[in-house]
């Protein structure tokens, strides 16, 4: 108490050299004599009237003085001093006066104070309300300002509102409890009936927040809702503000059977829906729609990937990204298997169109199964999957190789024109780094069953590393494609010779094993050391061993094993384009690893690729060859090995030498994808014959740049016409313009319509530009802005279209770009839409 009497008084003495004191309570004599001011006397007035105005006007005209009187203000006509009293100044020390002084209001502001006093009765509630409180308020701002207060808001009743939804989801009142201690509900009330349209009898904040759900809802859908616009736009921005997320969340979730929202979406059409997330179930019917669609095609597939891109701004996204992503690579599925013709003309031309075209197939179908897996949805995703799965195997598997093999029918010797042969990798590719005249180091990652279209996606992502750049050749593998032939053959070799039992050798040395394919690789170029090891034992290196290995070795072969162990068992093969995933990282984080312990020449390849079917295989999937011949030593599901073995239908033969390999023993490869029955082994993920998937291996050349060569695609805004606001909404374009590529990446950007002073009058908008397409009109994002009732205050004012982007991680957000318009409506409450 003391010290806001002091403080009160203080403010008063700096405006005014006499301030009057009236103790109409005699309640504050100890208040009176215990208050010192600096260079202000104290006096008192007692009978003493003449005495006390002579001295203060006559006698000392320029010294400070508080007159205090022990009793009430006396009546006009009985206060001798009221000359003095109307020029100077009146403290009021009771308590409602000393909070009015504290926050520096006028007396015209007392009701603000005395009609809700349980408010003021905490200190740092009257400090935070000073901190609010402007110099233009009036009493209704200041009001406001108290119920912001109330609920520990900062802004206007927009985030009063939002907080106390907060507070709702979590089960608590506190802050509406406040209001009403305050007397500040009926004030409350009104404010929200006001600005939202929300209108009742008996008002309850769990009610508004219903019909706030159910409104905006409705809205959404361009039907009509009990609250006006206002309170749609207000619940966008709630909904759409990272910190509310939670709290709408919880409401959403609690009210969406309340309001029986299952039903309703069920009677709305895919078009009704797109734009609309204020219920999960709305997503739920969004992806129930999109399948039953995709799986009858009766929706093109650039749509379904606009509709699930457009889905990437519901808040319910995360929960249901697995399942969006799974339908938007089965649309480029279904999309690059109408494109393709799948012919060929030689075999040359079938590798050149598998690595240019089809291999997408592949990669749509492995990326659509396993977020299909992820998501944990195979029976949402059950009609789709048959549709895509059927369609995989029977349109374009089965029928490219079908195609192929009438190829690999003509072909005397397992070779391919115009593309390397994997028994050459070392010399042509590995060994071209040492035969440099600055005799370059080299390493090489060999990433078991890395399958060409895998290795793609992992071109792709090397590239996004900043001064990373790479370039992907096919290779041809070595015949059979198994794993013990395809590691043997990327070595120096010599007479690479296939065993009964499966294993090479070469150079007459065993190939299997890391140790003896570092022996094999020292067969290479003399002088050379080499050093042969696995990626997890490299990757498991400290930093001055990675660089003492570069130091020691000329040529490193790192021998990575993701996808191979996983699908190469019966118990995980399914599990395999999981492990592709894993490979990917496996790899870019190699790379990173391998360049700072100073290797600057990578190679990835493979040992071969691998077919993989998800569903179980039908009898119509297995060989009804019968093959026979002198001795059957060695078969898996796609080839055999044997001495004298016979021609058979439905079989290629290949003699070893036609395969360029040494020995006596013939090889047998099941035509195009059929299997051969093993007991015991997995069926579905296979690899050892002759088939595209099989054979067409990648060769992944890495490099690392001086400049930095990583940028985010430029965004422009367009508008047609006149840069004029005239309605509660307005359209505007943006356009990303170049496509998103390795080294121009997506750029994130908030976008909103902003007065000159930096008040926000619009919703607001999270915006993802990751268009990858070459054509211009397909990188353009149509875009409606609603405009608030803060835009009536700076009707006929020029106001701003800004683009923002985040700061790293923080909460701060640096302009991007922007746009004039003129804000010109007729009637400024006019809200059109």
């Amino acid at each position: 108490m003391s010290e806001r009497i002091h403080a009160g008084l203080t403010r008063l003495f700096d405006e005014h050299r006499i301030v009057f004191w009236y103790d109409a309570a005699r309640d504050m004599r100890g208040e009176f004599d215990a208050v010192e001011l600096a260079g202000v006397e104290k006096v008192e007035v007692a009978n003493n009237e003449f005495g006390l105005k002579y001295r203060m006007l006559r006698q000392e005209p320029k010294q400070k003085f508080l007159v205090f009187k022990d009793g009430p203000e006396p009546a006009m006509a009985d206060n001798w001093l009221l000359d003095v009293q109307l020029a100077t100044a009146v403290f009021k020390a009771d308590q409602a006066a000393i909070w009015l002084s504290e926050l520096g209001l006028p007396v015209q502001f007392e009701t603000v104070v005395r009609d809700h006093m349980e408010f003021y009765r905490s200190g740092g509630r009257i400090e935070a309300l000073k901190r609010l409180i402007r110099p233009a308020d009036q009493k209704s701002d200041v009001l406001r300002r108290m119920l912001a207060v109330c609920v520990a808001a900062e802004g206007e009743l927009d985030t009063v509102v939002e907080e106390l939804l907060g507070q709702l989801a979590a089960g608590r009142e506190d802050g509406l409890k406040l209001i009403e201690r305050a007397n500040l509900g009926d004030f409350f009330w009104t404010q929200i009936k006001n600005a939202y349209g929300y209108a009742s009898d008996t008002p309850d904040f769990e009610d508004f927040a219903i019909t706030l759900f159910q409104s905006s809802y409705l809205m959404a859908m361009g039907e009509d809702g009990a609250m006006n616009s206002e309170a749609r736009l207000m619940f966008q921005r709630w909904k759409n503000n990272r910190l509310g997320a939670e709290a709408f969340g919880t409401l959403s979730a609690e009210y969406q059977d309340l309001l029986k929202i299952e039903a309703d979406v069920k009677g709305r059409s895919l078009k009704a829906l797109r734009p609309v997330d204020h219920f999960e179930a709305t997503d739920r019917q969004i992806i129930r729609l999109l399948v039953e669609a995709m799986a009858s095609q009766t929706v093109s597939a650039s749509d379904v990937v606009k509709i699930t891109r457009e889905r990437r701004q519901s808040h319910w996204y995360a929960a249901y990204e697995d399942i969006y992503l799974a339908i938007a690579h089965a649309a480029e599925f279904q999309q690059s298997l109408a494109e393709a013709n799948l012919t060929m003309s030689s075999p040359a031309d079938g590798v050149k169109r598998y690595v240019t075209t089809w291999f997408k197939i592949d990669q749509a179908y492995r990326k659509f199964i396993h977020h299909m897996q992820r998501s944990g949805q195979a029976s949402l995703l059950g009609a789709l999957f048959e549709s895509i799965e059927n369609r995989y195997t029977t349109s374009f598997l089965l029928a490219v190789n079908d195609a192929w093999q009438d190829q690999i029918a003509k072909l005397d010797a397992w070779k391919v024109p115009g593309y390397a042969q994997q028994r050459d990798f070392y010399i042509d590719q590995a060994a071209e780094f040492r035969r440099l005249k600055t005799s370059q180091k080299v390493v090489v990652i060999v990433s078991d069953a890395l399958r060409y279209e895998v290795a793609e996606e992992c071109l792709r992502e090397i590239r996004k590393l900043n001064r990373f750049d790479a370039e992907l050749t096919p290779m041809i593998s070595a015949l059979p494609s198994y794993t013990q032939l395809g590691m043997a053959a990327l070595l120096p070799n010599k007479d690479l010779t296939v065993g009964g039992d499966s294993g090479v050798t070469s150079f007459g040395m065993p190939t299997q094993g890391t140790v003896n394919r570092e022996k094999v690789l020292g067969m290479g170029r003399t002088g050379d050391r080499v050093k042969a090891m696995k990626a997890d034992a490299f990757m498991g290196l400290r930093a001055d061993e990675g660089k003492a290995l570069f130091r020691d070795h000329d040529v490193l072969y790192l021998y990575h094993n993701r996808i191979d162990i996983e699908g190469d068992k019966l118990a995980t093969e399914e599990r395999v384009f999981e492990a592709a995933e894993d490979a990917i990282d496996d790899l870019t984080k190699l790379v990173r690893k391998l360049t700072s312990a100073n290797f600057s020449n990578i190679l990835i390849t493979a040992d071969h690729g691998f077919l993989y079917q998800h569903r179980e295989l039908h009898e119509t999937d297995f060989s009804v060859a019968d093959p026979t011949g002198d001795e059957i030593l060695f078969r898996n599901r796609r080839f055999m090995i044997g001495r004298g073995l016979n021609e058979t239908a439905g079989m290629k033969k290949f003699a070893p030498e036609a395969l360029g390999l040494a020995g006596d023993l013939d090889i047998l490869i099941p035509n195009s994808i059929n299997r051969l029955r093993v007991k015991g082994s997995g069926s579905r993920f296979v690899h050892g014959g002759g088939t595209l998937q099989e054979v067409v291996i990648p060769v992944l050349r890495v490099g690392k740049q001086r400049e930095e060569d990583i940028g985010k695609v430029e965004v422009q805004i367009v508008v047609t016409g006149r840069s004029l606001i005239s309605s509660g909404q307005t359209a505007v374009t943006l356009y990303q313009a170049q496509p998103v590529s390795e080294k121009q990446q997506l750029r994130v950007l908030r976008a909103g319509i902003y007065a000159e002073d930096g008040t926000l009058i619009s919703d607001e908008h999270m915006l993802t530009f990751d268009y990858t397409s070459d054509n211009t009109r397909e990188r353009e994002m149509p875009i409606k802005f609603l405009l608030s009732r803060a835009a009536d205050r700076f009707n006929n004012q020029d106001v701003f279209l800004k683009l923002q982007e985040q700061r790293g991680k923080t909460s701060h957000f640096d302009d991007y770009t922007s746009h004039r318009f003129q804000l010109r409506r007729g009637i400024a409450t006019d809200f059109d839409f």
